[in-house]
């Protein structure tokens, strides 16, 4: 299972966020879309689902191009994104959430077993890391064909950000994450690695051949 964005690009108003991007994520497997705020790497995620039209080229699932095909019925076929904000239902309960995604839930409080005493808090009280794994767990129980995560470990510490990435990495889905830098834990792995600047792709390869001091200069976020 593939998919891929063909010379896409992507408009907001007179600016051009995407300028002919190119990219394939092979799946099962995991895909690192690097960049610094603004590169686009968010803009590539969007339009991979469908949430931002494309102003010209493709999207190609599986040989099957998709470009025209809106995002709630990319989703009724196995695409799951999850945004870098408002990833939850805020006014309900971690246990609402999660049975939202699935009755049985009990492989989110496997995966991340800090929630089960979150279970009767609203998630819109939880911490930012708290709400991400929320907002992963339920992606896991979708049992997605093609999983899209913008920033999965943000909030996160060290430890869980690691126990994230082992998680996604072990999907049998086509896994497309955005970036600033490359996580450590996939320094040294065989994780393809896009990295974007200002709207075009610079870099493509294995995480392995990314130098990481020049690489973590690279994707330094700018202010603001």
């Amino acid at each position: 299972m593939t998919i891929s964005l063909r010379h896409a690009r992507v408009r907001y108003g007179p600016l051009e966020a995407l300028h002919g991007v190119t990219l394939t994520a092979p799946g099962p497997g995991l895909t690192v879309l690097l960049g610094r705020n603004g590169s686009g790497r968010t803009t590539a995620l969007r339009a991979l689902a469908g949430t931002v039209p494309l102003s010209g080229g493709a999207v190609v699932w599986d040989g099957t191009d998709v470009t025209r095909v809106p995002a709630h019925e990319r989703a009724r076929r196995g695409l799951c994104l999850v945004p870098e904000r408002q990833a939850v239902f805020g006014s309900l309960t971690v246990r609402e959430n999660l049975a939202l995604a699935s009755p049985s839930y009990d492989a989110a409080l496997d995966a991340y077993p800090q929630l089960t005493a979150l279970l009767p808090r609203r998630a819109g009280t939880l911490s930012g890391g708290e709400q991400r794994m929320l907002a992963l767990s339920r992606a896991l129980l979708a049992r997605a064909r093609v999983v899209l995560v913008d920033e999965p470990a943000q909030g996160m510490s060290p430890t869980v950000a690691a126990r994230t990435y082992e998680l996604l990495s072990g999907l049998d889905a086509c896994v497309v994450v955005a970036e600033q830098r490359l996580p450590p834990v996939l320094r040294d792995g065989t994780a393809v690695v896009y990295e974007l600047r200002r709207g075009t792709v610079v870099f493509s390869g294995e995480a392995a051949e990314l130098d990481p001091p020049t690489g973590a200069d690279r994707t330094r976020p700018s202010p603001g």
